[in-house]
């Protein structure tokens, strides 16, 4: 081909116009079989069964946070004034309220898919929202012992709905990175 276009501009040309009309029919199908853009269960047993699994990995992790960094601290008198590692103790709870916070309302959403479980914990979403403030008196040390109780208190309810609905909730500690993240 002394004067026409070489042949590997040929047939690097060809090559990217079937991969890219190739591209295009695979999102056409993908498009005609996903209306909704993502999967679904199809049927109303596995969304509940869905809804209850999300429900216990948010609400472990929000009793991990708290158990970990709030309660098992205060037990240990590291929130009182005067206290080694106090300042330390107190950054790392106030992570670890607003994450359990994060995740209990999480957990909170998660337990609307669910008759049984949105109807146990229909009572404890005032004390999740209540909780909101709660990780900035901690970080200021206001009233340590009452935020430990009110977490406390919320932890312990929201994992009493679980068992009840048959969902156990079991404590998972998240990674301190899992807290600033």
């Amino acid at each position: 081909m002394p004067n026409g276009i070489p042949l590997r501009r040929l047939l690097t040309a060809l090559l990217l116009s079937g991969a890219l009309l190739a591209a295009t029919t695979a999102c056409n199908d993908k498009a005609k079989n996903d209306v909704s853009g993502s999967p679904t269960p199809s049927t109303t047993v596995e969304q509940q069964k869905l809804a209850k699994t999300r429900f216990v990995a948010n609400a472990g992790l929000a009793a991990g946070a708290t158990y970990q960094w709030i309660i098992k601290p205060a037990r240990a008198g590291k929130f009182k004034k005067g206290a080694d590692g106090r300042t330390f103790a107190l950054v790392k709870g106030g992570l670890a309220g607003a994450f359990a916070y994060n995740r209990l309302k999480a957990a909170s959403d998660n337990a609307k898919g669910d008759p049984t479980l949105s109807r146990l914990m229909a009572p404890l979403t005032s004390g999740i929202d209540a909780l909101k403030e709660l990780p900035d008196k901690l970080r200021k040390g206001d009233s340590t012992d009452d935020v430990v109780s009110s977490f406390q208190k919320t932890i312990d309810g929201v994992k009493e709905a679980g068992k009840q609905a048959g969902a156990d909730v079991k404590e998972k500690i998240p990674s301190t990175s899992e807290l600033g993240g």
